[in-house]
């Protein structure tokens, strides 16, 4: 079995601005360690699949940055979509790509399977995520199934989808068992996340999914058919192993992606399989989503703060504050309780720790009255 890996990295980390930008996302910053997001998540899986058989799949705009940035990949392994559709038509193009690139070794498309990972998360150890990763693909490889991996809640999270499983998984922390999914949900009201909590039969959705290519494209075709019948089209587009550096690849590409639907994985698949399967997390799991996971990643000081840069504080608690500006300027913080300040070169946000989910409100408002120049 050929075992490979792909690494979901075209988002723009909006909710990490003014930091994150069109040119320099939230992948290819150093938020969690002194490495990139991307740089982490590859050394994270490169035990377990070769540097040789991981996939990157970003956008346009990235893909020379990437390459640029992500020496020990081949360059012909970090592939871009020819426009935004969400997860679904991205890992449809995956799938192409894929199964065109090990024809031309042998294989056949029930002979590769596919680990489908994110590039902001912050997973440890990493014995553990390798340990789980592995159990998921020996059973994807051996079934006609798909799968997941759950997360175990410890607290009342709203920011997070839920997946459903019929009993709570069994608390011994080396526990290998995959159970079928019920049910998908999505992010939930604080009432119904404490409720989860207390249940014990609801993990969070880590958006990590595993398949056997045949399994998968049979699989949309039959759910999805407007993006799965079209998967051996864009196939056709990648005839050769280094197709994706060939202009002509593009130009067969973009008019399929144009007509594809903007949905993601789990709406388009996940959801309505009956064939998908969960199986815990015995690692430590965060998703590095906006400014509050910093609480989580960092180590805050006694008052609850993390400071990065040139600033100073004064009476200030349960705040993150970070100057990455390269010019000659301080922040300073007074009487500060629960704010996010992040300043940069040109922009500055500011604003309530409970507020930064919708600092993509903030960019979205920018995009409006002050164009790209600050994005």
């Amino acid at each position: 079995m050929k075992r490979t890996a792909v690494i979901m990295a075209g988002g723009s980390g909006e909710r990490f601005w003014p930091l994150s930008r069109t040119s320099k996302p939230k992948q290819l910053l150093s938020l969690a360690t002194d490495k990139t997001m991307l740089e982490d998540s590859i050394e994270r899986i490169s035990p377990l699949i070769p540097i040789q058989d991981i996939f990157i799949i970003t956008s346009q705009v990235l893909l020379e940055p990437m390459r640029k940035a992500l020496t020990e990949l081949p360059p012909e392994n970090i592939v871009a979509e020819p426009l935004k559709r969400n997860t679904a038509p991205c890992l449809a193009l995956a799938a192409s790509f894929i199964a065109e690139r090990y024809k031309e070794e042998g294989f056949d498309e029930s002979e590769i399977s596919i680990a489908v990972l994110t590039a902001d998360q912050n997973i440890y150890p990493n014995e553990e995520f390798i340990r789980t990763i592995e159990s998921a693909l020996n059973y994807v490889e051996n079934n006609p199934a798909l799968a997941t991996i759950g997360i175990q809640p410890d607290r009342p999270e709203t920011g997070y989808g839920y997946i459903e499983v019929d009993s709570p998984f069994n608390k011994e922390h080396n526990n290998p068992d995959i159970k079928p999914v019920i049910r998908f949900i999505e992010k939930p009201s604080i009432d119904k996340a404490q409720e989860f909590l207390s249940k014990g039969n609801y993990l969070w959705n880590s958006g990590m999914f595993f398949w056997r290519l045949d399994n998968f494209i049979n699989a949309m075709k039959i759910h999805t058919p407007e993006i799965g019948n079209m998967i051996d089209d864009i196939r056709k587009g990648y005839s050769k192993k280094t197709g994706i550096a060939l202009p002509e690849a593009l130009d067969r590409i973009t008019p399929i992606f144009e007509s594809y639907p903007n949905i993601s994985i789990d709406y388009a698949l996940m959801e309505k399989a009956d064939n998908v399967f969960v199986t815990k997390a015995t690692f430590k799991w965060d998703d590095i989503g906006s400014w509050d996971s910093f609480d989580r990643v960092k180590n805050p000081d006694s008052e609850g703060n993390i400071i990065q840069g040139n600033t100073v504080i004064i009476d200030t608690k349960n705040s993150v504050i970070i100057n990455s500006s390269s010019k000659d300027k301080i922040i300073a913080g007074l009487g500060l309780d629960g704010f996010v300040i992040v300043a940069t070169d040109d922009a500055v946000l500011i604003c309530p720790k409970d507020k930064v989910q919708d600092v993509k409100k903030c960019v979205e408002k920018i995009r409006n009255e002050k164009g790209d120049k600050y994005l």
